[in-house]
């Protein structure tokens, strides 16, 4: 059977013999496959490629060891050309599909200059029972060793591989990584055990920014205060280059810190990114774009869709710590930006007066309560609208809201083209789309970033 295109979530797609689509893995468009099936429905097959009879040209060995076991980087086999062939499509597919839109011709993908190590955050997760591979499992090897320091095995919650060497966040991140996993095993420092909630080590956090600025934060189960200083002097001492050295003592059943006290150990509690000599002061809490070089031309692209002179009112929704907000802040009037999360908020402020932005301001609430009529009043009726909402798009009240106000342009930036498409369909009957661009934030992944500027019919 042969390959004929790439789906969703990194699948490839082919056609049964009996007219239905399968969606399969481990293959790339054009080529010729045996196919096993591990799911059938009504409408389609799911199953994985078990054997290639003629690879496809456009194939490539992809470069990390853990391929195929991991479930990051998916298209690590497929050529980088092709990989944004894709992503255009997708969303070209999507606009026109699912949101049933006329648009102009699409301007090419933004590929991104760096294919690999161009995550500016990785998080890795401990475990005393690491995930065996096949091989592993076959070979007569007597494996001792059961500590891993990795990422959970797809659909597995409780299953860890030991990452080697991960091709996604620049040096120091693989020897910060592999140091503590080989000190705290030398020193009998217990590993999480997520089944029993055991063990001490939890998660590691590495971020790093265009500024080489670098924080690491280790989360533990326990309030164990001589493991603990023992792997953080351990860091301190190896990798002096660490900016903030933070941790976390969490205690509950799951790993999220956004509801814990972050505690830093040595250096400062933040550190700074910068972008056209604006900085931004991240903690151990922000959201910041995972792609910096790349969050730069998608943020350049938005401020260009927005064309402002210099005077105009802009409202950046979902704005998070108010970077695009600082970012096109210079060439606009005055800029307001909204967002749910109070942290970032807080975040943004500060930004702004670390910056001397005076014509910024930031206010919290839930979207589609806080942007609302008395809100427009009370700030003015703005020019220009920048949207960038999470995966699942905009509520249908903010969207509602959009076509009351009738800004005279609409810069859309998506993470999700098909939530996109959908809102984009509910303001077709009252903005035409001018300009569609799609930008490759994630490279070896089938994600792509999208921004669409309209304008008022």
């Amino acid at each position: 059977m042969t390959v004929t295109d790439a789906g969703a979530k990194g699948k490839a797609i082919a056609k049964a013999p009996d007219g239905r689509v399968i969606f399969i893995n481990n293959a790339v468009p054009g080529d010729v496959i045996d196919v096993q099936t591990t799911k059938q429905r009504k409408a389609y097959y799911e199953g994985s490629a078990i054997a290639i009879h003629k690879e496809s040209p456009k194939r490539t060995e992809p470069v990390c060891k853990h391929f195929g076991t991991c479930g990051g980087c998916k298209w690590q086999n497929m050529q980088y050309e092709a990989q944004l062939e894709y992503k255009q499509r997708e969303v070209e597919n999507n606009l026109k599909r699912l949101g049933k839109l006329e648009l102009p011709p699409v301007t090419p993908i933004a590929g991104s200059e760096d294919i690999y190590f161009y995550r500016n955050k990785m998080e890795f997760s401990f475990s005393d029972s690491k995930w065996l591979t096949l091989k592993q499992i076959k070979s007569d090897e007597v494996i001792e060793d059961r500590n891993a320091l990795g990422f959970h095995i797809p659909g597995m919650w409780d299953k860890i591989l030991d990452i080697d060497k991960c091709w996604l966040q620049r040096d120091p991140s693989n020897a910060i990584r592999n140091g503590v996993k080989e000190f705290a095993t030398r020193h009998n420092i217990p590993f999480f055990n997520t089944r029993n909630q055991e063990g001490l080590l939890r998660t590691l956090m590495i971020r790093t920014t265009s500024t080489d600025e670098l924080m690491v934060l280790i989360q533990f189960f326990a309030d164990d205060k001589e493991s603990r200083e023992l792997v953080l002097d351990f860091l301190k001492e190896s990798f002096p280059q660490i900016t903030s050295l933070l941790y976390v003592i969490n205690e509950k059943g799951n790993d999220t810190i956004y509801d814990q006290e972050v505690i830093c150990y040595a250096g400062r509690d933040h550190i700074f990114e910068e972008m056209e000599g604006l900085k931004f002061k991240i903690n151990a809490k922000s959201f910041y774009q995972t792609n910096s070089e790349q969050a730069y031309q998608l943020y350049k692209i938005a401020r260009d869709f927005a064309g402002l002179t210099g005077n105009e009112t802009v409202f950046d929704l979902y704005t998070g710590t108010g970077t695009i907000a600082q970012f096109v802040a210079k060439k606009a009037g005055k800029v307001i930006g909204v967002e749910a999360v109070p942290d970032a908020i807080i975040a943004a402020r500060e930004n702004a007066q670390l910056n001397s932005i005076e014509n910024v301001e930031f206010y919290v609430g839930d979207m589609k309560n806080i942007f609302n009529e008395a809100f427009v009043a009370q700030h003015g009726k703005p020019d220009v609208i920048i949207t960038d909402p999470p995966r699942d798009g905009m509520h249908k009240d903010v969207v509602e809201q959009l076509i009351k106000i009738k800004a005279q342009r609409i810069v859309y930036v998506s993470c999700n083209s098909a939530t996109q498409a959908r809102d984009l369909a509910l303001l077709d009957p009252y903005y035409s789309i001018i300009k569609v661009q799609p930008v490759d934030m994630f490279p070896q992944t089938h994600h792509v970033e999208n921004v669409v500027l309209l304008e008022l019919k």
